[in-house]
């Protein structure tokens, strides 16, 4: 059906922006800690403590960013599997019965 190939489309391009946005971001933020990194080999008055602090805070980004990737994959994976599974008029009918019992 048309409407099946426009959805999955339209989920295709979302996932497309936002790999192409995550990746950048990621990019970005690699670029930051070099800078940091960098900044904090210039500077030999920064306490070791400082340095600990700041490469935990390093470390703590991409763990989150790492997760958020991850969920956000399980996600689109969630959402391709329930098109691959379902035909549209599967679909179609669920939506139905969700409108009914509003």
């Amino acid at each position: 059906m048309e409407q099946e190939r426009i959805v999955k489309q339209i989920v295709g391009f979302y996932k497309t922006t936002f790999d192409s946005s995550f990746n950048a971001m990621t990019i970005l933020q690699e670029q930051t800690e070099k800078m940091m990194q960098t900044a904090l080999d210039q500077s030999p008055w920064i306490p070791e403590e400082g340095r600990k602090i700041v490469g935990e805070w390093m470390k703590a980004y991409r763990q989150g960013r790492d997760d958020f990737r991850s969920a956000v994959d399980d996600s689109y994976g969630k959402v391709e599997s329930f098109f691959a599974s379902r035909t549209w008029e599967d679909v179609a009918q669920e939506a139905k019965k969700a409108s009914k019992t509003k």
